[in-house]
């Protein structure tokens, strides 16, 4: 259970102020939607350099304070995925601790040429074995991500089964699965892989809107960037906010992101294809700023309101209102990309009415709030 803005909790955010009423409700909305649901659950830092108290969090160390940190790559191995774990961990020396804190090394288990994605090769030293005694242990994604390797899940499973903390992002959380380590969990994926890891592995319960998910001994994340969201905090976690602090500005990211995935999934404003209705949807679309009752939409149709919701129901698989919500939220979207309106005005012309209601609607759709997704695709130049 996250914790929520005001509440007393573990660890303690500074004050960051506020941005007016367009922003009122971001932060206790970014607290619920990132995606972190076990310890530090709710305590992120919103922005690069943001001072906060964690040190009363258990840490995972090795040695003198040291974190073994080992990567299992394989044939077929994603770049972008390997990089984001090198530069997150790789980097052993930090200013603020006289010792090293991570031995970074890579594993496959056949040492050699590992075959990328991109026709290019990446020779590694390290077998298997030298998963051993990782204290974490990460799985870089590859393309063939049904491709199943009898031997890295039972790698995992013992490293799993001697405390290591496991982390895999992107199509990677499907060799958790094979390992059987995600059963009973809630975990996420990139979303465009979502439905295919929950058919896949039917005992997770699959959550495609957040970053990623804590869930103490196994860490998941979504898709590419989530990837240093997801080890980003498992390191604040182990090694506490500065470590993690000094991670990100060395490789120029926010320790933490507001809101989830749900953000970045492109919902097309275009009509549903439907056997009767095509003409009153287009009609309803060119209208979203007005207001629009179930008995208005029938009238249109020439329907009684009673028919016409069952038939909006069979065409469309959903309710006109659900319908209208959509639509309203993703015409918000492109205007809070494309426009220099208000949250209210676009409230307004969207027909939420109020920018409260924007706020609700947008940050039950898309897991953040308007302002913070016009921060991050907004075209516009702020004003």
């Amino acid at each position: 259970m996250a914790a929520r803005a005001g509440t007393r909790a573990e660890a303690v955010v500074t004050d960051r102020g506020t941005e007016g009423d367009e922003d009122g409700e971001e932060q206790e909305q970014q607290e619920q939607n990132h995606g972190s649901n076990s310890s530090p659950r709710g305590f992120l830092p919103p922005e690069a350099g943001m001072p906060w108290l964690m040190d009363i969090l258990p840490r995972l160390c090795h040695g003198e304070g040291m974190t073994t940190v080992a990567v299992i790559v394989s044939d077929g191995l994603e770049p972008f995925g390997l990089g984001v774990l090198a530069e997150v961990w790789g980097e052993g020396y930090h200013p603020e601790d006289e010792n090293p804190v991570f031995d970074f090394r890579v594993c496959t288990e056949r040492p050699g040429a590992v075959a990328t994605e991109y026709g290019f090769e990446i020779v590694v030293r390290h077998d298997l074995a030298s998963v051993a005694d990782a204290d974490v242990v990460a799985v870089a994604a590859k393309r063939d991500r049904r491709r199943e390797e009898p031997a890295v899940s039972q790698v995992l499973r013992e490293a799993h089964d001697r405390g290591a903390v496991i982390i895999a992002s992107c199509s990677a959380v499907f060799t958790l699965g094979d390992a059987g380590l995600l059963d009973g969990r809630r975990s996420t994926t990139h979303w465009r892989y979502g439905a295919e890891l929950q058919e896949a592995f039917p005992r997770t319960t699959v959550d495609t809107d957040v970053l990623y998910i804590d869930d103490g001994d196994v860490v998941t994340g979504a898709g590419s960037a989530a990837g240093i969201d997801a080890n980003l905090h498992l390191m604040r976690r182990l090694h506490g906010s500065r470590t993690a602090a000094t991670a990100a500005r060395r490789i120029v990211v926010p320790p933490h992101r507001d809101g989830g995935q749900a953000q970045f999934i492109r919902t097309p404003l275009g009509l549903t294809e439907c056997d009767t209705l095509g003409p009153l949807l287009a009609w309803a679309g060119e209208r979203l700023h007005e207001p629009l009752p179930v008995e208005r939409l029938a009238a249109q149709a020439h329907m009684s309101a009673r028919t016409f919701a069952r038939r909006f129901r069979d065409e469309t698989g959903t309710t006109p209102l659900q319908w209208l919500t959509s639509q309203r939220v993703a015409l918000a979207e492109e205007l809070l990309e494309n426009s220099d309106l208000s949250i209210e005005q676009i409230a307004h012309r969207v027909g939420f009415g109020n920018a409260a209601t924007l706020r609700h609607h947008f940050a039950g759709s898309r897991g953040t709030s308007p302002q913070a997704y016009r921060r991050s695709f907004g075209c516009l130049d702020a004003s």
